[in-house]
């Protein structure tokens, strides 16, 4: 089993990855950090370019979530997949036999995340691994 977070530097990010850390440390099991990089057009050079830098972003945050991790002496694997967050989430969750995803709020009312689709919003709605939604610090 495993524990997924889906981590993106935002703020609510930060505490998701401190909570994903404990709980893969408590159940000692290897944390899967997730970047949705879902492609943002169809075809041509200007996808391709587009999609690599938000790849290498993607790439370039979860460096900071391993460093974290290994810390923590939890090991730790970076996926970056070709979907959007809630979908890359739900598909890593189901590839590593995950125990729970973990995702950070940023906190915005329910409504606007159900107007905006929000991906807390839909991973409580899409999957069926638990969702272990962490609010952001006040």
């Amino acid at each position: 089993m495993s524990v997924v977070l889906g981590y993106d530097e935002s703020p609510g990010a930060a505490r998701a990855l401190r909570v994903a850390i404990d709980v893969a440390a408590a159940f000692d099991e290897r944390l899967v950090l997730v970047y949705g990089a879902a492609p943002p057009g169809p075809t041509g050079e200007e996808y391709r370019a587009h999609y690599e830098a938000i790849a290498q972003a993607g790439r370039a945050g979860l460096e900071h979530a391993v460093a974290s991790a290994e810390a923590a002496g939890v090991s730790a694997t970076v996926e970056v997949i070709d979907l959007s967050p809630a979908q890359a989430l739900i598909e890593a969750a189901s590839r590593y036999g995950a125990r729970v995803i973990v995702v950070g709020s940023w906190g915005e009312s329910p409504i606007r995340g159900a107007l905006l689709g929000s991906t807390p919003h839909k991973l409580l709605h899409l999957s069926t691994v638990p969702v272990l939604c962490v609010p952001t610090e006040a």
